[in-house]
Parts: C-alpha cells; sequence; structure tokens
C-alpha cells in the first residue's frame, strides 16, 4: 500500500510552486545572464532565486524537514521529511525559449518519495502525484493502459546523449525498438506519460531532484517507475531512470535493455 501524504503538505507544495513560477516567469525569454556550474550544466539567476524563495517558505513552516536541492544544497537529510526542489528542471529549455522546462517539489518520507508535483509556470500545467491519483490542475488523469509491447511504443528521453552514456548501447536497443522516438522534453515528457500521451521515459545521469518528484506522478496514474534495472528510486540511488505507462510495457522495456 502506497505512502499516504497529508494534505498539509500537498497544499505547501503547491505554495512553492506559486513562489517558484513567480520569480521564474517574468525571467522566460529575457536575456539573462547564463552561469556554467562545475559539471558544465547552466544555472541561471531563476534557478537559484526560485530555489531560495521555496526553501525559506520550508523553514518558515516545517523548520524540522529536511531539504534536498538542487542549486543550494542539502539540509536535515536524516529527518523523516525532506523536500526535494529542482526550481527549473530543464534549464537547457528555459535559456532557450522553449516551455518544456518545469519546477519540480518532491517529498520523501525516510527515503521514499510519497508526493510529486511538477509545474510548468508558462503553460500553466500543473501536475500532483500522492495518495492514490495524478491530477493535471485538479482533473484526475491515467496513463495509458493499451499499448503493452515497446514496438508500438511512443519512446522519449532527454537527448542523443543517451547513445554516448555508459549504457549507450541498451538504450540504442531500446529506442530501435520503439515505434517513434522524441528528445528534448525534459520532465514535461513524465507528464504527458502521466496522462496517457506517451509511453516510455528513458532518461540518465538523473539525481534525486530530478527523479523524485516524477515518481508519485507517474506511479499515482497508473504507470510504472523505476532505474534500468527495474529497482525502485529513491532518495539515494542516482543515475539511470525509466517510466513506462503500464507494468507490462515495463517489464518488455527492462527485458530489452538487459539483452545488452
Amino acid at each position: 500500500m502506497a505512502e499516504t501524504c497529508p494534505r498539509e503538505f500537498i497544499e505547501l507544495a503547491h505554495r512553492l510552486a506559486d513562489a517558484a513560477g513567480e520569480v521564474v516567469s517574468p525571467l522566460f525569454r529575457q536575456k539573462i545572464d547564463i552561469i556554467s556550474k562545475d559539471d558544465d550544466s547552466p544555472v541561471t539567476i531563476a534557478d537559484r532565486n526560485a530555489e531560495a524563495a521555496m526553501r525559506d517558505i520550508i523553514e518558515q513552516v516545517f523548520p524540522d524537514h529536511g531539504i534536498y536541492g538542487e542549486e543550494h544544497g542539502q539540509v536535515r537529510l536524516d529527518a523523516e521529511y525532506v523536500w526535494v526542489l529542482d526550481p527549473i528542471d530543464g534549464t537547457h529549455s528555459f535559456i532557450s525559449g522553449v516551455p518544456t522546462f518545469a519546477t519540480l517539489i518532491g517529498l520523501t518520507r525516510n527515503g521514499k518519495p510519497i508526493m510529486g508535483l511538477v509545474d510548468q509556470p508558462i503553460s500553466k500545467e500543473r501536475w500532483v502525484g500522492a495518495n492514490g491519483k495524478t491530477e493535471l490542475n485538479g482533473q484526475e488523469i491515467r496513463t495509458r493502459e493499451e499499448i503493452t509491447a515497446v514496438s508500438d511504443a511512443s519512446l522519449f528521453s532527454w537527448g542523443v546523449e543517451l547513445l554516448q552514456s555508459e549504457r549507450g548501447e541498451q538504450y540504442r536497443c531500446l529506442m530501435e525498438s520503439a515505434a517513434r522516438k522524441r528528445f528534448g522534453y525534459d520532465s514535461y515528457a513524465y507528464g504527458l506519460l502521466a496522462h496517457g500521451f506517451i509511453d516510455i521515459v528513458a532518461d540518465f545521469d538523473m539525481k534525486p531532484f530530478d527523479y523524485c518528484a516524477l515518481v508519485p506522478l507517474v506511479e499515482n496514474a497508473g504507470g510504472v517507475i523505476t532505474d534500468w534495472d527495474g529497482n525502485a528510486l529513491t532518495l539515494t540511488n542516482p543515475g539511470y531512470v525509466l517510466a513506462s505507462g503500464n507494468r507490462a510495457l515495463h517489464q518488455q522495456a527492462l527485458q530489452i535493455l538487459a539483452r545488452v
């Protein structure tokens, strides 16, 4: 049985998303400085200020909760509840003026994701997964159940860089097995999977702040999300992520990945 997420925590997640959106939206398609982090990935003042705004609210409301953020580090990771924040997932898309980035707000209990919110502040789309259902702007949505073969499925991924990863040949096998492929949709693709428009999403180099919000989103909509070996995703096992619209499709995708 899935962990229950208290309503007050879901309400706080909405408040956090609103605060982040107030920072991010006015800076979209504006000429702002782009900063390279130590791993050469880009970051902007929008990323940093949006996370700071969310962290300030959490500290005020639940000072005993932990926070795991992409831009401003980690505090109290041994707490029962830890908020996992990515202020702009898809910074490449944000700085390119593409509205497929999102603010990710996840909540874990003892390391297990129990609530996920994905907010696209430009299109005004907000997905929330918790307590047995996933909603898009308040309307319950479900994954697509009828596609159970990879050969009939659509596959979305962050980028062709997957082919140069350590498990690139495994990904190539999955990609060549799928009916349709698309790249570059960031976490927005997981929202579309939860809504039944995409069948599989495969990604790599995922950190907890990249996937903790996505786990409840996919699972509460009827889908399956694990690492590429079928292991559950928690606060401590970053890396390769695979999401599918249903269990039969997921098992077949895992089998294809295991062939190489």
